[in-house]
Formats: C-alpha cells, sequence, structure tokens
C-alpha cells in the first residue's frame, strides 16, 4: 500500500488513523477547530479546493457523512460530483476500478468512498493516478476515519485532553467501523483506559483492542466514564439479526439518566449516528444536558474540511514544487 503520507510528511490519502503519527492527527484537528462554525453563524466560504474536482461516491446508506463531505468540498470551492450506486454503472456490473478510471478521465482529483467491501480503499489508492488522492468515508466493518476524527476534536473540545481520559463504547463494537477508528485516534492521542461495553456476542475478537478493558455489564463499564460513546446494533452486518430483541437489549445494555449517573459527573455522552432512540440510548440522555451528539455533527463538517484542504495542499505542492 502506498503511504497515506508524502515524502514531506503531507496528508496525501486518508484510508485508516492507524499508522498516523500524533503530529499529523492534531494537524488535522488544529485545522478543524479554525474551519468550525457553530449553528447560526454564517458557514466558512473558502478558496482553498478553488479548481479541485470532489467525487462523492457512496455505496451504502449515508446521512451524515455524505451531507457533511458535500458542504465541506463546496464551502472550499471544490466542484463537487455526487454518486451513489443506483446513479453509477456499477449497478450495470462495472467495477469499482472502471467507475474511478472513468472519472480520472474527467479530470477528478480526490475520491470520497464508501462501501461494503474490505480492503477496497487500499486496493485503490495502490491503483489510482499519481495526482489523485482517495478519503475513505466508511470501509466495510474495519474504518471509518473521518468520524474517527470528529469524535476526538468534540472530545478535545470539551475535556482538553486525552491522557487520563475514561472512554467507554459501549453496543455493537464487532460491526463497528466507528468503534476502531475512534479507539486508534484515542490511542495515538494518549487515551489508556478505554473500555469496550457489550453482550459477549458483540464483542470484538480477542486479539483486536488489545489494550481495552471489556465488560459485559453496561453498568459495570460507564462506572467514572468521562465519555460514554453508545453505539447501534448494525443488523445489516449480521447473518441473523431477527433473534435481536430491542427491547430487552435496552433493558440491559440502553443508556438511560439512571445509568448515566454512574459515570463521571461531567460525562459527555456521544453517539456517531444514526440512533435508534429506545433501543441504545434513551431520548432524555440524546438530547439531555451531557449530550453532544448534534456537536459531533457540526465538527463533522470541519474535519472533513480539514481533511480535504489537507490533502489538496499536498496535491499543489506536487504539481507546483519549489
Amino acid at each position: 500500500m502506498r503511504s497515506q503520507q508524502d515524502s514531506a510528511g503531507g496528508l496525501r490519502h486518508l484510508i485508516t488513523l492507524g499508522g498516523l503519527a500524533r503530529d499529523a492527527l492534531t494537524a488535522i484537528l488544529d485545522r478543524a477547530e479554525a474551519y468550525r462554525r457553530f449553528p447560526g453563524q454564517p458557514a466558512y466560504e473558502g478558496r482553498e479546493l478553488a479548481g479541485v474536482t470532489v467525487a462523492n461516491l457512496f455505496y451504502e446508506p449515508s446521512t451524515r457523512t455524505r451531507a457533511s463531505f458535500d458542504l465541506a468540498a463546496r464551502r472550499l470551492g471544490a466542484h463537487v460530483l455526487n454518486m451513489d450506486l443506483q446513479s453509477s454503472s456499477r449497478a450495470k456490473g462495472e467495477t469499482m476500478l472502471d467507475t474511478i478510471y472513468t472519472l480520472e478521465a474527467m479530470n477528478t482529483d480526490i475520491f470520497v468512498i464508501r462501501d461494503s467491501e474490505a480492503g477496497l480503499p487500499e486496493f485503490l489508492i495502490d491503483h489510482v493516478d499519481p495526482h489523485v488522492s482517495v478519503i475513505s468515508a466508511g470501509e466495510a466493518h474495519l474504518s471509518h476515519p473521518t468520524q474517527g476524527l470528529l469524535d476526538v476534536l468534540t472530545i478535545r473540545a470539551h475535556k482538553r485532553r486525552f491522557a487520563g481520559l475514561k472512554v467507554a463504547i459501549v453496543g455493537d463494537i464487532k460491526h463497528s467501523r466507528v468503534a476502531r477508528s475512534t479507539s486508534q485516534a484515542l490511542a495515538t492521542l494518549g487515551t489508556t483506559d478505554l473500555r469496550l461495553v457489550a453482550p459477549e456476542a458483540l464483542l470484538p475478537a480477542e486479539n483486536e483492542f488489545r489494550a481495552a478493558q471489556r465488560f459485559t455489564r453496561i453498568e459495570d463499564g460507564i462506572a467514572g466514564a468521562d465519555v460514554v460513546m453508545m453505539l447501534r446494533i448494525q443488523k445489516e452486518r449480521m447473518v441473523q439479526s431477527a433473534s435481536l430483541d430491542d427491547a430487552a437489549y435496552f433493558r440491559e445494555f440502553g443508556l438511560t439518566a439512571a445509568r448515566l449517573r454512574l459515570a463521571a459527573p461531567s460525562a459527555l455522552v456521544m453517539h456517531p449516528g444514526p440512533m435508534n432512540r429506545g433501543v441504545e440510548i434513551s431520548s432524555d440522555v440524546a438530547d439531555g444536558p451531557r449530550s453532544v451528539i448534534r456537536e459531533q455533527v457540526n465538527n463533522g463538517v470541519a474535519v472533513r474540511m480539514a481533511v480535504l484542504a489537507a490533502i489538496a495542499a499536498t496535491l499543489t505542492r506536487q504539481r507546483h514544487p519549489l
């Protein structure tokens, strides 16, 4: 696999947070903070991507990630093309690589790709033209790097540190690309107390998340936690899901106000969305004073702007070396 960074350390592709150094992550977070605009404020308008064409290729359903990549690219002045499975020739049997080659021929510079096929982003960065970049917007159950970045940006905005934080991730961790990417970012930034909380069947394999503690009772896992991140049950990734009882799951693992009182008094409540209210989280908690779920969505635009701007700067430097 080609490196995600060029020889000068500039961001070239982004398909995983694994292997990116703390300085590289921090630089993206710092840039994202400069792009943050809160609801009610005028949106940022820049020209960092002027003349750049961004193709958003989403072959799995998405609301937050797709909309925020679209807005992020446009707010930086890019030309944006949005495609899904139904509107592309992949529905006729064309390979993803042939789709990429077709759009490369139309002077596309950056591909943002969400797909259920594991290994596809890595395969693509080994085959795209040297002047083309690939960003993963979600790879199977393995990786969702920009979600990981927006999660740690949200935590940093409130806690201003990562060392010493107690972070509990609760829910379907086995099938969660979010859990994998966010835990990678947390580890790189200095968090050592990571807790995985789930029914035994929804915990990942023993060789994953080796530094994390594992809990099969939510009360034990979130006790004293500074951050509680809830995840939905990803039935679409399960061979058998009909036997899962939503009401029973909520009784055992749903985050309620009573359970939240077990966490630290200033604990943040997070969720990558989409939420299933009354399954993994109660509405009074999701909309309550400790929830930063909507802030995560807001930060998603800023993070994706930061990633696009960093990659565009690398492409510009490569095209116009001093």
